[in-house]
C-alpha cells in the first residue's frame, strides 16, 4: 500500500530522520510513537504530501491515495454541516449529477432516437457503477457516522460556523472518513472526542477497509486500536508487531538487551584499542595490529535511546477532613427552562476517587461546577468539615497572568518548602511547550487540599505526563472528583464512576472496566425505562449501614474481542515470531562461543608466537603465521554472521 524508500528530512542542517526505510500493507493500523519533537506529525504530513523530505522516495500502490487530519486549525462555515459531510463523496456526487441529466435527456428524446439508446447504455452502466460505490447508501453511511462522532440529527441542517473549535475537528474527522482514503493518516484524533465518540471510532476504525497510520497520547485508544508500533526515534523507525502495552514490555527487553550488548561491545572494544595501543609500534606485530584495526572499522556501534528522567512526585500532604467530604440533597441546576441536573443526590466521601462520564453535554462540567460552588436553582449543597477545596476547570488556563514565566507563575503560589521542588513540576508538566492549560495544571502540586475537582485535567498532556499526574493522584490521599476522556486515565485511576445522563446519576462502585460491563449487561437485558434520580450499581455484594463498598470488580472486561479465526491467525503468527527468535537467539549464542573460543586461540597462539626461539624453526614459524591468519579469517566471519542475525 506504501512504501518508503531511504527517506529522510532535516532542518536546518538538523536530521529529523535519515534514510528510513518503511513499508504499510494495506488494512494495517499502526501507531506512531516517540518523543515530542522526534517527527511523528512531520512523517505523516511528508506522507499526506504536505511537506517535502530532504531526500528519498515515497511508494503507494497504484491508485491508492492518503488523506491527513491535523490536530487542529480546521474551521468550516457557509454551509450545512449535512452538506459538507456529504461533499466528501465528491466523485459519487459527479456520477449522481451526469444520472440526473442522462435522465432529464432521456425523458427529452424520443424513444426511436439514435441517439436514445446509446444514452441509455450509458445511464445503466452508470447507474450500476452509482450502486456499486455506494451511491444509493450516501444518506446512511453520513447518518452514520454524523451520529458516531456525536451529532444530533437536528444538528445536521446547522451552518457548520455555529459550531465550536472542538465540534469542527469532528466536522473535519466525519469528512475524512467518509472520503475513505486508501490509508488514513490521523494525528490526535481523540482529543476533541468524549468517551463515547471513542468508544465508537476505534469500532469504526478497526474494521476500516483501508489502511491507517495516527498519532494519539490515548493509550487505551491505541490498545484498541493499532496491532503495530511504529517508534521514532534517533532518526530512524523501529517496528513492533503487537499492543501499546505489550509494546512498553517489548521495547523494555529490547532497551535491556541493548543496554548488555553495548557492555560487551564497549569491552570487546576497548581490548581491542588496548591491543592497538601496546604492539602499534612493534613490526612483527603490524599484521596484527592493522587487523585489530580493521575489526574496529567494522563495529557497528550500538547506540541505546536516553533514558528519559523518571519524575515523581507527591501533593501535598491533604488536611484531614470527615468521612462526608461533600453531599448534594435533591440538588436542581437549570439554564433558563432547560434542566441540567434534576433533584440529585450525591455523596463524596473521604478517599474516594470519583469519575463523571458520560457524553458531552449531559451535565459533566455543570455538575463539576456546582461542587465547586456556582449557583444551583433547587436543594442542598453540603460541604464536610475541614475540607479544603481545588477545583480545576477547563478553562482554568485563563485565570493565569500571561505576563509571567512558567517559573515566576509556579513561585508566585509556591509554599517554602515547595520552591526546591517546582523544577521537577516544571518538567513533568511542560518540557513539551509551556501550555498554558499544563501550568494551571501544575499550580495545584503547590497548594494542600484534600478534594481536589479536576475537568479534563489530561487534555494537552501527552503520554508521560498522563503517567506523572496517575501516579501522583493515585498516592494522594485526599478526595478526587474528575472528568477525563482518557479511558486508560479513568480506570486506572476511578474507584467509583458516576454516570451523567439525563438529568441524573447512576453510580457503578467500580473501575471503568466494571462501569463497560454493566452497560453491556444493561444493553443487552430488559433495562427498565425511564431514568431514576440516582441509581446504584455495585459488584455483586451488599450495602450495609450505608457504608459504600469500593471493590474493583475481577470480571473480564467486556471490550469486544477479536474474530476466533483472528484470534488463532494472530497465536500462531506470535507462536512463529517466537520459534523464529529462539532460533536467532540460539544461532547467535553457539556464534558468541565460537567467537570466544576463537579468540581464546587466537590469544594463546599470539602467546607462543611471542616466546622466544618460536621462530627460530621456519618451519614451526611458517605454520603458526598461516594458523594465526586463518583464526583471524574465521573471527572476522563470525563477526559478520553475528552482525546478521543482529541487525
Amino acid at each position: 500500500m506504501l512504501q518508503l524508500i531511504n527517506l529522510s528530512k532535516d532542518f536546518a542542517g538538523n536530521p529529523l530522520f535519515t534514510n528510513i526505510s518503511w513499508h504499510l500493507k494495506k488494512g494495517e493500523r499502526v501507531a506512531l510513537v516517540g518523543e515530542n519533537g522526534a517527527g511523528k506529525s512531520t512523517l505523516m504530513k511528508i506522507i499526506a504530501g504536505l511537506a517535502e523530505p530532504s531526500d528519498g522516495e515515497i511508494q503507494f500502490a497504484r491508485g491508492a491515495r492518503a488523506a491527513y487530519l491535523p490536530q487542529d486549525g480546521i474551521v468550516t462555515s457557509g454551509c450545512l454541516l449535512f452538506h459538507e459531510a456529504r461533499s466528501a463523496f465528491g466523485e459519487l456526487l459527479a456520477m449522481e449529477e451526469e444520472l440526473h441529466g442522462l435522465g432529464q435527456e432521456l425523458e427529452r428524446l424520443p424513444h426511436d432516437s439514435p441517439e436514445h439508446d446509446q444514452l441509455l447504455h450509458r445511464y445503466g452502466e452508470l447507474q450500476e457503477q452509482f450502486r456499486h460505490q455506494g451511491g444509493y447508501t450516501m444518506e446512511s453511511e453520513i447518518g452514520t457516522v454524523l451520529k458516531g462522532l456525536g451529532f444530533t440529527q437536528d444538528d445536521w441542517y446547522r451552518d457548520c460556523g455555529e459550531f465550536s473549535g472542538g465540534w469542527q475537528m469532528r466536522i473535519a474527522l466525519a469528512r475524512l472518513l467518509l472520503q475513505r482514503p486508501d490509508v488514513l493518516l490521523l494525528d490526535e484524533p481523540t482529543n476533541h472526542l468524549d468517551i463515547e465518540a471513542r468508544n465508537w471510532l476505534e469500532e469504526y476504525l478497526c474494521s476500516y477497509p483501508g489502511s491507517v497510520i495516527l498519532v494519539s497520547h490515548d493509550r487505551f485508544f491505541m490498545d484498541q486500536v493499532c496491532s503495530r508500533i511504529a517508534e521514532v526515534w534517533n532518526h530512524a523507525i523501529s517496528d513492533y508487531h503487537c499492543s501499546y502495552s505489550r509494546y512498553l514490555v517489548q521495547r523494555e527487553e529490547r532497551v535491556s538487551a541493548l543496554r548488555e550488548a553495548k557492555r560487551v561491545q564497549d569491552e570487546e572494544v576497548e581490548k581491542t584499542e588496548d591491543f592497538i595501543r601496546r604492539f602499534r609500534y612493534q613490526a612483527n606485530k603490524a599484521s596484527l595490529v592493522q587487523s585489530r584495526i580493521k575489526q574496529l572499522e567494522k563495529v557497528e556501534r550500538i547506540v541505546i535511546p536516553p533514558e528519559r528522567k523518571r519524575i515523581r512526585f507527591h501533593f501535598p500532604d491533604a488536611p484531614k477532613s470527615g468521612k462526608i467530604v461533600m453531599e448534594l440533597k435533591g440538588l436542581t441546576k437549570a439554564y433558563d427552562s432547560h434542566v441540567v441536573l434534576n433533584r440529585i443526590d450525591f455523596v463524596a466521601e473521604k478517599g474516594e476517587r470519583i469519575a463523571l462520564v458520560g457524553h458531552n453535554g449531559a451535565g459533566k462540567t455543570t455538575l463539576m461546577s456546582v461542587l465547586a460552588g456556582s449557583s444551583f436553582q433547587g436543594g442542598e449543597r453540603i460541604v464536610g468539615h475541614n475540607v479544603v477545596m481545588d477545583y480545576f476547570a477547563q478553562d482554568q488556563a485563563n485565570v493565569l497572568d500571561i505576563s509571567r514565566s512558567a517559573w515566576d507563575e509556579l513561585y508566585a503560589d509556591a509554599p517554602y518548602d515547595m520552591v526546591p521542588r517546582l523544577r521537577d513540576i516544571l518538567g513533568a508538566f511542560l518540557f513539551s511547550g509551556g501550555e498554558r492549560n499544563r501550568l494551571a495544571l501544575a499550580k495545584m502540586l503547590l497548594r494542600p487540599s484534600n478534594l481536589l475537582l479536576m475537568d479534563e485535567p489530561t487534555n494537552h498532556l501527552d503520554l508521560f505526563s498522563k503517567e506523572v499526574l496517575l501516579d501522583a493522584l493515585k498516592s494522594f490521599d485526599g478526595t478526587v472528583v474528575f472528568v477525563s476522556h482518557d479511558r486508560y486515565f479513568v480506570n486506572g485511576l476511578a474507584t467509583r464512576i458516576v454516570e451523567v445522563e439525563g438529568g441524573g446519576l447512576t453510580n457503578y462502585y467500580g473501575d471503568y472496566e466494571y462501569y463497560l460491563e454493566k452497560k453491556e449487561k444493561d444493553l443487552a437485558g430488559a433495562a427498565p425505562a425511564g431514568a431514576q434520580r440516582v441509581r446504584t450499581q455495585e459488584p455483586s455484594q451488599q450495602v450495609d449501614n450505608g457504608d459504600i463498598a469500593r471493590t474493583k470488580t475481577s470480571s473480564p472486561s467486556a471490550l469486544p474481542e477479536l474474530p476466533k479465526e483472528e484470534r488463532k491467525k494472530g497465536r500462531e503468527e506470535e507462536k512463529l515470531r517466537k520459534r523464529e527468535e529462539q532460533s536467532r537467539q540460539k544461532k547467535m549464542g553457539e556464534i558468541e562461543a565460537e567467537i570466544s573460543r576463537t579468540e581464546k586461540e587466537i590469544a594463546r597462539l599470539e602467546e607462543e608466537m611471542n616466546a622466544p626461539g618460536f621462530f627460530d624453526d621456519p618451519e614451526r614459524g611458517k605454520e603458526g603465521g598461516e594458523r594465526h591468519a586463518a583464526l583471524n579469517e574465521r573471527l572476522e566471519e563470525l563477526y559478520g554472521e553475528w552482525e546478521g542475525l543482529s541487525g
